[in-house]
């Protein structure tokens, strides 16, 4: 065989090799990208009731007066 055409052959055969590995890794990003943006999305919520448990607890909180002012 002429040796043009292996050396062309092998360098066609690592493409499809590559070709296909990146085809595996971007799938898998894809699937990690959603389930990211679940995550995200989960922390988002955890973080707004949190938010609202402390804005209640601090409502429940005595009104600072002058005369506590004064004595900081």
């Amino acid at each position: 065989m002429n040796p043009e055409f292996e050396l062309l052959a092998e360098k066609v055969a690592r493409l499809a090799e590559l070709t296909d590995f990146l085809r595996r890794e971007n799938a898998e990003l894809r699937r990690d990208i959603v389930a990211l943006t679940e995550e995200n999305g989960e922390m988002h919520q955890r973080m707004d009731e949190a938010h609202l448990r402390v804005t209640a607890l601090l409502a429940h909180l005595p009104a600072e007066d002058d005369s506590d002012k004064e004595a900081a």
